[in-house]
């Protein structure tokens, strides 16, 4: 058994019948770690004894025959942006260099409680806030296929980490793309779950107990290796918490097990005036005609009537008056409370048509971003697509607008282009479907090859 290489799912199993131990499990990650993060730089704040405390307390208690949670033993990674007693939560940002929280967060704690050992936090972009993992406190992070190319953002150092090895699974924020496009660029799997599906509270330093103003389009999602892990970890975090009191009580189903034959899929290669790499459009087409011949119900989609330019305009106004309304001291000139709601007026509209296109379509097929993981830059510079140079802007465009209309999509491997890059494609469905879409997801992934492992990892 390939310890890191392995899915939690497995790893869980093989601990439950004492196959291999927590404590032999963390070491061969933390010598992963050991011997690749140099090179990557996706885990950062490594707690190598602490872990290695929790690894045997979990042993002890496997010895005792204690219930065992669906994660006993499993060592994981999170983000640099969970709330989690003892440890240093920064998002890249100085000015929380040495920030500790008092407790975890609704997440932190559920993983905890399901048995799993926290040992490190990986790699983000300043304050969550670009497509590239890099920050003054720690640095940049590489992309295992291509040390050169970035990881992408800001769930970079988490899907590099998951690609590399360095740990089966990890916790993404995705307010604009920033699960599947880096999932996308490091080929691993990405989930971003219907908007309030999983709690928010704690999801990002909190020194000063302030009112929290990012209550829309932000979503928080596994990173793993296999549809197995994105499902069993996403059930682990999803639903009401009692502290997010914006969490939906709709049930938290399991993955259900689907034949392609019953599914209607729908497949866009590009979206009207969205950039897209050749290689990427071509993978949609591709997938779709294997799809079809798999006795899948395929056909291009006829897109809702919506302005999508105008729609990621309309979420990146409400993301700046959220980010408004969090400011310490209010602007001179403040934004009308009536043009909030009209711009919720506006996002309701896009909600209802995206609803309207899945009451024919089980999922829809189409790009995470335009290009995949290209060479690492200054945010902002021109991103070359084909040869030609487009807005490093409309890098999140395809994943964006379901941030916007708050559906689930999630991002799977399907290939690599001709630099040997990983592309990865989205799934998208209708809102609070996420354990049918996972489960068309796993009926799909025969046909993609899943993950691959990256070369000399």
């Amino acid at each position: 058994m390939d310890l890191v290489f392995s899915s939690a799912t497995d790893l869980s199993a093989a601990i439950r019948d004492r196959k291999i131990s927590a404590v032999e499990l963390l070491d061969a990650h933390l010598a992963q770690i050991d011997r690749h993060n140099e090179g990557v730089n996706a885990v950062i704040s490594l707690d190598r004894e602490g872990a290695r405390e929790r690894a045997r307390k979990a042993d002890v208690a496997q010895s005792r025959g204690e219930a065992l949670g669906p994660l006993h033993g499993v060592p994981f990674t999170l983000k640099d942006t969970h709330e989690a007693s003892g440890m240093k939560t920064t998002v890249g940002f100085p000015a929380f260099a040495d920030y500790v929280a008092n407790e975890d967060s609704p997440v932190v704690a559920r993983l905890r409680a399901a048995g799993g050992v926290l040992m490190a936090r990986t790699n983000v972009a300043t304050m969550l806030s670009d497509w590239q993992s890099n920050n003054p406190l720690f640095g940049r992070t590489g992309n295992p296929w291509n040390l050169e190319r970035t990881a992408g953002g800001s769930s970079g150092g988490a899907a590099a980490a998951v690609a590399a090895g360095m740990t089966p699974f990890d916790i993404g924020t995705d307010m604009q793309d920033s699960i599947r496009l880096p999932a996308a660029f490091c080929g691993v799997y990405g989930l971003k779950p219907t908007e309030h599906r999983v709690s928010l509270a704690g999801a990002f330093p909190n020194p000063g107990s302030a009112a929290r103003s990012v209550r829309l389009m932000s979503c928080l999602g596994p990173l793993a290796r296999s549809v197995d892990d994105l499902a069993l970890i996403y059930q682990i975090i999803a639903g009401p918490d009692g502290r997010d009191t914006d969490l939906a009580p709709v049930p938290v189903e399991a993955m259900p097990k689907l034949g392609l034959k019953a599914l209607r899929i729908a497949f866009a290669p590009s979206s009207p005036g969205f950039p897209v790499a050749g290689e990427i459009s071509d993978a949609v087409e591709n997938l779709a005609r294997q799809l079809q011949g798999a006795g899948v119900v395929v056909e291009e989609a006829k897109l809702p009537r919506l302005d999508l330019h105008d729609d990621l305009a309309q979420g990146g106004a409400l993301i700046g008056m959220m980010m408004e309304a969090a400011q310490p001291e209010p602007p001179q000139q403040p934004t009308p409370v009536s043009r909030w709601f009209e711009a919720l007026a506006r996002r309701d509209r896009s909600i209802v048509a995206w609803e309207q296109f899945f009451e024919n379509w089980d999922a829809l097929l189409c790009p995470v971003t335009m290009t995949t993981a290209f060479p690492h830059c200054e945010a902002g510079t021109q991103i070359s697509v084909d040869g030609k140079e487009q807005s490093y802007w409309m890098l999140p465009a395809y994943g964006a607008i379901f941030n916007y209309s708050g559906h689930p999509a999630l991002s799977m491997p399907c290939g690599q282009d001709s630099d040997g890059l990983p592309i990865g494609l989205q799934l998208v469905g209708k809102r609070w479907s996420e354990s049918r879409l996972l489960g068309m997801a796993k009926a799909i992934e025969p046909l993609t090859g899943g993950f691959r492992r990256p070369p000399g990892y």
